[in-house]
């Protein structure tokens, strides 16, 4: 793992907890994987120990990972239910994406409008990179998913504010379950337009326009929603 280089605007608790969430929805610590020791993530991430128990409990709260006494912290299986309070009602389906969308919207339009005043020049080409490893050709539908929670983690990052990165976590967790049970029905099915939708919104970040940040993460959430309701309409 890489040395963590901190943001400043966060705290190296929320830091820790935002790179191994990253770490996790990205599928880079795979479900039933073993977190690095504790001794290990002081000695890589430059934190102290207090940093690292901090986060763990967080992760543990959000449903992310469980810890087996004398055994190890390891990534818990998302698709079923955890922890997070959210995700103890994912029954599954589309429907459950519609109420996860409608979350989104009253939460991640101002998201985008702050982070387009607050995202530093490394976290704007942290995002540049992933939205690129999204778009390529050979991406799969499972990659490009991947890619889209961690470009909204990305953005609630950006704003500094830890509120916003803590609801985001959740959302994100609890996305994943409803993606994971609904499985292809929920998937996007024109990814063309989607990475037209996201490179909007990169665009409006990348100028500081915050209003138009705003403006483009509400139609992409708002077309999501009709995506999906599309999918409701063919299989009902």
């Amino acid at each position: 793992m890489d040395r963590v280089t901190p943001d400043r605007r966060l705290s190296m608790t929320q830091q820790l907890v935002v790179d191994l969430t990253q770490q996790i929805l990205a599928g880079e610590l795979p479900a039933g994987s073993k977190l690095p020791t504790e001794q290990v993530i002081i000695k890589e991430r430059g934190v102290s120990r207090t940093v690292v128990r901090e986060a763990m409990s967080r992760l543990q709260a959000e449903g992310l990972v469980e810890t087996r006494h004398g055994i190890g912290t390891f990534v818990v299986d998302t698709a079923r239910p955890g922890d997070f309070q959210g995700s103890k009602h994912v029954k599954g389906g589309a429907y459950d994406a519609l109420a996860v969308i409608e979350l989104r919207l009253s939460l991640e339009v101002e998201a985008a409008g702050i982070a387009a005043q607050r995202a530093t020049p490394e976290q704007l080409q942290a995002m540049r990179e992933a939205l690129d490893a999204g778009n390529a050709r050979d991406a799969t539908d499972d990659e490009s998913a991947r890619v889209d929670f961690e470009f909204h983690l990305q953005i609630a990052q950006c704003t500094a504010n830890s509120f916003f990165i803590d609801a985001m976590t959740h959302v994100a967790n609890t996305l994943i379950a409803v993606v994971q049970k609904a499985g292809p029905a929920v998937t996007v099915e024109n990814r063309a337009l989607v990475v037209r939708e996201r490179e909007q919104i990169y665009a409006a970040l990348a100028r500081r326009d915050a209003q138009a940040a705003r403006a483009s993460m509400q139609l992409h959430l708002i077309n999501m929603e009709q995506r999906v309701r599309g999918v409701i309409e063919l299989t009902a």
